[in-house]
């Protein structure tokens, strides 16, 4: 029976936010998707995620923190987004009049690499669909899960105060 170390838990987390990450820009380019800002920047957070919990697996645990970070940023953007897409059409728009932050990077990345960053869908549209869930919706299971993985991790692997050699009975 697989019983889990804190490093197998990093070495999969790193496998899957890369996994992940790399399975969206050929998911992107097979069937000729529309991704949006806040999927490209949700892309960029599983990568992010996959390359902290490797650095943690090869032993900066520091790092691990930011794999927690990166995978609550992601809830967060998938979340959002996932919220947009349940709102009646044209309620919302996630392009306004100014951009912001999120925006400005992704169109700052789509300008460097378009093949992995240009964003050129709405985040209100759910697109896709698998099992009845946008992949927004399966990004936020996604990000969720790893979440909680790496804080797993990171309390397993945390140093523990020795235990007191001199005893008095």
């Amino acid at each position: 029976m697989f019983r889990p170390t804190p490093r197998s838990i990093w070495y999969i987390l790193a496998i899957g936010g890369l996994g992940v990450a790399a399975f969206s820009v050929a998911l992107t380019e097979w069937l000729l998707l529309d991704p949006c800002h806040l999927c490209i920047f949700q892309r960029l957070l599983f990568a992010l995620a996959g390359l902290f919990a490797l650095a943690a697996a090869l032993g900066a645990r520091v790092l691990g923190y930011l794999t927690v970070a990166s995978a609550l940023g992601g809830l967060w953007s998938s979340l959002y987004q996932s919220w947009l897409q349940l709102q009646p059409p044209g309620a919302v728009n996630c392009i306004g009049g100014e951009l912001g932050p999120v925006e400005r990077l992704v169109e700052w990345l789509g300008q460097q690499a378009p093949e992995l960053f240009l964003a050129t869908g709405f985040c209100e549209d759910p697109g896709l669909q698998i099992l009845g869930l946008s992949l927004a919706n399966w990004g936020a299971i996604a990000f969720a899960l790893g979440a909680i993985a790496a804080v797993w991790a990171l309390v397993a692997s945390a140093p523990r105060p020795s235990a007191r050699a001199d005893r008095s009975d």
